[in-house]
């Protein structure tokens, strides 16, 4: 995605501009060490793109930014739960309307901080008070942070995921190691399976890693580089890739989107809302993602 060329709208400072795509807003961040884009819509991380080097976030040719669909690619922040335990699925946040809060920037790089409060529209499905922040820290790393907070005055669950889709050469030449040996198949009923230490895909795949490493590495012969992803406040990785079949049934993604991603995510997985993670007033969770190349 080449935010460079979009025209800015507002100057927030040397580093960071407001531009748009279709109707939709985008927080550009311009510096040194890396180009990165975030929407306003869903809190949704576009872009980054370190100095000299391919996107690290891969984004559909096809994805809607007509500020009401959910985007496909990037990283969608799935909260206040994961998958389809509830609808709509995979929560609420991506297909919300985030504030920019604060920015700051440095010879290092640059922090963006969006936030998302309740409205009629999040109580009509999760009938919670709560307080959402999204720290962006972008600079020769990409770190990604979903803080969430419990302003209510009863506790509640909740789980969630940083979905990132991450940009490669070739699916079927890209390795992955560091996702653990025991995953649950989503193609399987959820039946828990063994894996080995090294994946190759020739196929579709949709797996919660249950015992993840503290890196994942997607080791890219086409794009000569190692992705290396490090997450925190999670209890899984997932794994995903729909293959062709599932990317011809895509309206927002090209036939071959398939071929030139996969998602490696910071997961908080539970089979239920009910069996997530409980949080009591006052009381916050920090779900963390860091992607970076070597």
């Amino acid at each position: 995605m080449d935010l460079k060329s979009l025209p800015t709208l507002t100057a927030l400072s040397d580093n960071v501009t407001i531009v748009e795509i279709d109707q939709t807003k985008i927080v550009r961040v311009i510096h040194d060490k890396a180009t990165a884009g975030i929407c306003l819509h869903g809190g949704h991380v576009i872009s980054f793109k370190p100095e000299g080097q391919e996107d690290l976030i891969w984004m559909s040719e096809q994805a809607n930014f007509d500020g009401k669909a959910a985007l496909r690619g990037g990283i969608p922040i799935c909260w206040p739960w994961f998958g389809r335990i509830a609808a709509p699925a995979h929560g609420f946040a991506r297909n919300s309307q985030w504030t920019l809060l604060e920015h700051r920037e440095s010879e290092n790089g640059v922090i963006v901080e969006l936030g998302l409060l309740p409205s009629e529209s999040t109580l009509a499905v999760w009938p919670y008070q709560f307080q959402a922040h999204l720290l962006v820290e972008i600079g020769d790393e990409l770190k990604v942070t979903l803080d969430v907070t419990n302003t209510d005055t009863q506790a509640w669950t909740f789980s969630g995921a940083l979905h990132t889709y991450l940009t490669v050469g070739d699916i079927e030449q890209t390795t992955t190691t560091g996702m653990g040996p025991e995953y649950i198949d989503g193609l399987k009923g959820g039946e828990v399976c063994q894996g080995g230490e090294t994946l190759q895909l020739t196929d579709t795949i949709d797996r919660v890693y249950t015992q993840p490493a503290a890196q994942i590495t997607v080791s890219d012969p086409v794009l000569k580089r190692s992705v290396i992803v490090e997450n925190q406040g999670h209890n899984s990785a997932v794994l995903w890739n729909p293959w062709a079949e599932g990317a011809q049934g895509m309206s927002d993604m090209q036939d071959d989107g398939y071929k030139t991603f996969l998602c490696v995510e910071s997961t908080l997985h539970a089979p239920s809302i009910e069996q997530g993670k409980t949080l009591q007033p006052g009381e916050s969770h920090q779900l963390v993602t860091t992607v970076y190349s070597k």
